[in-house]
């Protein structure tokens, strides 16, 4: 989101091939509106099997508006009458520990908080505090933005099989930042253009932009790009790039932990959807497990069918564990990637969802490519074979509620300009707009 981050944060394949973006290590039709969701069950430790979703994004997760304040937010209900789990409580307070020294120096894209907001919430936090659920029901209030509908995918860290030298067995190439791409900030240039960016490389006295996948993949930036390893398998590859990180192994049991580093600066597209609109994927086949079997049955085809994602993620080599957007450490079952122009980075979320999994407190932690609008959330879930089941078949809706500062809520009302609206949420009108 990345883990993904940058990941593109991975996204689920079904809902457009996840990206989370997501982790440097980093969407289905939906439900009827609900003005006063009723709490899902208390998550139970054992996952079930993930219901066949959609490619059909919720409307929130493809909102047009610029962040939270645009997108009008609500107080949601008091956060001790909502099922959250203790143990989980405590594993999601150790990750906002992490959070807090970004939270109290960024700038909040979502419009939502300040800095200051912050400090007394982190000083608690960082001061010992044992008992989580009591923490966040003390220092938290729940708030929805927008329609509060969530669209839940999950990401994972895999791992694929490669080499450190090319052979007829690792002839795919895993290359890092090529020296020709240039990030441009839009925003230094126009304030109409403040938090875009885009990305491409000079041509004479142009910015043109980068090569895309099948330019990339038939040798465009050989001379330009470092090459990391050699991969078996160009599918592994592709899904390695939608996670945005993960590991790979080599034939003696080297292990190269491979995160984040940039993208081509081309827009993301998901496979999944469209190769269930071509109506290439049986039933069962809606996964991200069963996505990559076709691609491995159809050699040629799947080529092809990939090279319509024209984004390109590059890597590199990194010590210690995955990392996201923010900086920090990821964490399995905890940490979530999100579009920070609606969620403040660091911030918990918490997720009432037809999915118990999901259906618990996450951290914002990372973000993605493809993680998009108001209440769409990629839930990291961390590596190995019940990572990559869980995450490759998650797709869960509901509703999500961002946890904010106390007194919060009471600040945005008194900024808000006075003005009549209809919209409601969980607790009453609408604060903005």
């Amino acid at each position: 989101m990345g883990v993904t981050r940058r990941r593109l944060a991975t996204i689920l394949l079904l809902a457009g091939l996840s990206a989370c973006g997501h982790v440097v290590p980093p969407s289905k039709a939906p439900p009827p509106p609900r003005h006063r969701p009723t709490p899902a069950p208390r998550p139970t430790p054992a996952p079930r099997p993930a219901p066949t979703p959609s490619a059909t994004p919720t409307p929130s997760s493809v909102a047009a508006t610029d962040n939270a304040l645009a997108a009008g937010v609500a107080p949601g209900p008091a956060i001790d009458g909502l099922a959250i789990d203790r143990d989980q409580a405590e594993r999601a307070l150790a990750a906002f520990r992490l959070s807090c020294p970004s939270l109290l120096r960024r700038t909040d894209g979502s419009g939502l908080t300040r800095p200051e907001d912050w400090q007394p919430v982190c000083a608690a936090a960082q001061a010992g505090e044992r008992d989580a659920l009591g923490f966040f029901r003390r220092y938290f209030e729940a708030a929805q933005v927008g329609d509060g509908r969530a669209f839940a995918t999950g990401y994972y860290v895999p791992e694929i099989r490669g080499s450190r030298t090319p052979s007829a067995d690792y002839p795919v190439p895993i290359y890092g930042r090529p020296r020709d791409l240039i990030d441009v900030d839009l925003g230094q240039f126009s304030d109409t253009l403040k938090g875009k960016h885009i990305r491409g490389r000079v041509e004479a006295t142009n910015l043109v932009p980068y090569p895309d996948r099948t330019a990339i993949e038939t040798g465009a930036i050989e001379q330009t790009a470092p090459i990391l390893a050699w991969a078996a398998d160009p599918v592994e590859v592709f899904f390695l790039q939608i996670q945005g990180s993960g590991l790979l192994r080599t034939p003696d049991g080297e292990v190269l932990r491979l995160g984040y580093d940039s993208q081509n600066g081309r827009d993301y597209t998901g496979i999944g959807a469209l190769m269930r609109q071509r109506g290439l994927l049986g039933p069962g086949q809606a996964s991200m497990q069963g996505i990559s079997a076709w691609l491995h049955d159809h050699p040629d085809e799947g080529r092809a069918l990939m090279r319509e994602n024209k984004s390109y993620v590059f890597f590199r080599l990194i010590s210690g564990p995955a990392q996201g957007a923010l900086g920090v450490p990821v964490t399995g079952g905890v940490s979530a990637a999100v579009d920070p122009k609606f969620v403040p980075l660091g911030a918990p979320i918490l997720l009432i969802t037809d999915r118990p999994e999901a259906s618990r407190l996450w951290i914002a932690q990372d973000t993605g490519g493809a993680i998009k609008g108001a209440n769409r959330v990629d839930t990291f879930w961390g590596a190995g074979a019940e990572a990559t089941r869980i995450a490759g078949g998650m797709s869960a809706h509901g509703t999500g509620y961002v946890l904010l500062p106390t007194g919060t809520l009471a600040r945005l009302r008194a900024q808000a300009p006075a003005r009549p609206t209809t919209q409601q949420g969980d607790g009453g009108a609408s604060i903005i707009p």
